[in-house]
């Protein structure tokens, strides 16, 4: 080989190490490495502090502050989730690797007669004037909460029964307190940060760019989404839609004050069962799962189910018929697998698959007062 030749290999072969050293830096920046990413940083005022309109419009003008610095208006980001409340959720409704969507692009939310008391009002027998903790359960004046082990089938599960006077009271965590992709904690620790008493994992947004993250009041990130966006109110009432159906604008209008983009729905809009959902089989199958149900305002229900071991897991079918048998009218599916986690008094009372791993974000329940 002449020496022309020995060079020209060697620069190829310099060349080829430099290229597949760069594409490793940009996995690593992108995919593995913790980073920030840029948040909309809109915080939505509590609208039942003000008094709102009949017609639900108009809130005051100090109902919605722009957090991040230099935002003076609406991000034009905003339009990328501009889908309207109730407008049938027009847009496509495939799958993704999470959960795709289980409702129809029809898909509405049901005309019934609703109950307009206060949450704060509402269940005062749940309550006690102290606080008071047993192994399995925990009162106070603003939260009650019972967590029992159960079977379905040949799964064990966690069921935390959860009462809220106070919708604050029911949280999210980001990972380090820090919004963006890589950071992840465990369950155990976030719980801790926030001295919660109750902590499941979310929807691990930090995974992806798409779908909607609200958390405590402020908007991420309101991008276009396939998968079933779930989001909780202020007045403590809570929807599961078609991400396609998600409107930014309605979102502050109506007072969200949690979104989280995993799923897929586990009812349908009337509270009943479904037993097609548009995922993959291997998400339909049998697995460990983290969902949350909601029953009325006030009254909500946080699911972890073991497998991948003594406990079998469960199907998305089953999960569905295991939220109905619960009474619930809405529930909504969470991140699973190995992250699915419920920690009960600073501990974990589940067997995570795998010994469970580090998550992006969790749910919590904490008080928001100091009671002795």
């Amino acid at each position: 080989m002449t020496v022309k030749k020995k060079t020209v290999l060697k620069n190829l072969c310099i060349d080829i190490a430099c290229a597949g050293a760069a594409l490793v830096v940009f996995a690593l920046f992108h995919h593995v490495l913790p980073r920030q990413q840029q948040s909309l940083g809109i915080v939505i005022s509590n609208p039942y502090k003000t008094e709102r309109q009949d017609d639900g419009a108009a809130l005051p003008e100090d109902a919605m502050l722009w957090a991040s610095a230099g935002i003076s208006d609406a991000p034009s980001s905003l339009l990328s989730a501009k889908g309207g409340r109730g407008n049938g959720g027009k847009g496509s409704s495939g799958m993704n690797s999470k959960g795709g969507s289980a409702l129809t692009e029809e898909s509405e939310a049901a005309e019934s007669e609703t109950d307009d008391t206060p949450i704060s009002e509402k269940f005062a027998d749940k309550y006690t004037g102290t606080v008071v903790a047993t192994e399995n359960s925990y009162s106070s004046p603003d939260i009650s909460i019972t967590v029992t082990e159960e079977t379905w089938g040949r799964s064990t599960y966690y069921l935390a029964d959860i009462y809220v006077r106070d919708i604050t009271c029911f949280q999210s965590a980001l990972a380090r307190d820090t919004y963006g992709s890589g950071f992840r904690d465990s369950i155990t620790d976030m719980a801790a940060l926030n001295s919660a008493l109750l902590a499941v994992n979310g929807d691990y947004y930090g995974n992806t760019n798409e779908g909607v993250v609200i958390r405590n009041g402020v908007i991420y990130r309101a991008n276009k989404t396939n998968c079933d966006v779930c989001v909780l109110y202020y007045d403590g009432s809570m929807r599961v839609m078609p991400g396609s159906a998600f409107s930014v604008e309605e979102a502050i209008a109506d007072g969200a004050w949690q979104a989280w983009t995993f799923g897929p729905a586990l009812l349908d809009t009337d509270g009943g069962t479904l037993s097609s959902f548009a995922s993959t089989g291997r998400i339909i199958s049998a697995n460990p799962r983290t969902a949350i149900g909601y029953y009325e305002p006030g009254h909500y229900c946080m699911v972890v189910v073991d497998g991948r071991g003594e406990s079998a897991g469960i199907t998305l079918p089953d999960l569905s018929q295991l939220f109905h048998s619960l009474g619930c009218t809405a529930a909504y599916n969470l991140d699973g697998g190995n992250s699915s986690i419920m920690v009960w008094n600073s501990e974990i009372i589940n067997q995570p698959s795998g010994g469970g791993r580090e998550s992006s974000d969790a749910l919590l329940i904490a008080e928001v007062k100091d009671y002795e």
